[in-house]
């Protein structure tokens, strides 16, 4: 005679079943998350060291838009630390901001 086998239940097992909501509960969080981000942009100029630049940048309140497309104008502008803050700290030639823009990121 064979060895009894184990009774499987019947339906999904918990692990699936469990498995199954992190996925759907990630996914909803990523959906939210990009839904929430780039709801303001900006575009700001910035004039350092006798060179200018613009960039664009989308962030969940103006605030943070304008900070960022300030942040990636001084890359262009500036090398270094040092340079880097100071270029940040420049009052912007113009800002522009608004709730999306139509174009590419300035990423």
């Amino acid at each position: 005679m064979g060895t009894p086998q184990p009774k499987r239940g019947k339906g999904l097992g918990k692990s699936v079943i469990l498995g199954g909501s992190f996925v759907l509960v990630l996914l909803a969080l990523i959906g939210y998350a990009s839904v929430s981000l780039g709801r303001q942009s900006c575009e700001v100029c910035i004039a350092y060291e006798g060179r200018s630049a613009c960039r664009k940048a989308e962030g969940s309140s103006a605030e943070e838009a304008r900070r960022t497309a300030t942040d990636m104008a001084c890359a262009v502008l500036a090398s270094g630390m040092t340079e880097s803050l100071q270029c940040q700290r420049t009052e912007p030639k113009s800002v522009r901001c608004g709730d999306g823009y139509a174009g590419g990121s300035g990423r």
